[in-house]
């Protein structure tokens, strides 16, 4: 499975920007989907997943409200719509995939076999 993130950019506090991850390869509902962020000289930091069937979601503590996780099955794309942004969310903001038997999300990074390249997000005050 290769992964492409994209749609990010600047944009100013209390704005909004949606990011997309397309993934390309064979069985893609296999895979759970997760958002990860990593901002300079901090450790990367989970922020949404969602499962194969895209029923079930799960977000971090500091995005709870503000972010919307989804999955379009037909076109292969995971989305994430970032409202309310905040400067603390300016980071470079990675998908990742991982097989799942179950119709579960998955928090840890370590679980995920593919990572895209990731897309910088940066919220100005």
């Amino acid at each position: 499975v290769q992964l492409q993130a994209s749609g990010g950019g600047l944009v100013q506090a209390g704005g909004s920007l949606r990011l997309s991850c397309a993934a390309s390869g064979r069985s893609f509902v296999t895979y759970v989907l997760g958002w990860f962020r990593q901002a300079p000289g901090k450790e990367r930091e989970f922020v949404s997943a969602v499962s194969r069937s895209g029923g079930n979601t799960a977000y971090g503590d500091s995005v709870k409200g503000r972010f919307t996780i989804s999955r379009d099955l037909a076109k292969n794309t995971m989305y994430l719509q970032m409202d309310s942004l905040k400067p603390e969310d300016t980071a470079v903001y990675y998908c990742a995939a991982a097989p799942l038997l179950d119709d579960d999300v998955v928090t840890k990074a370590f679980f995920y076999d593919y990572w895209g390249q990731g897309t910088q997000v940066t919220v100005s005050s």
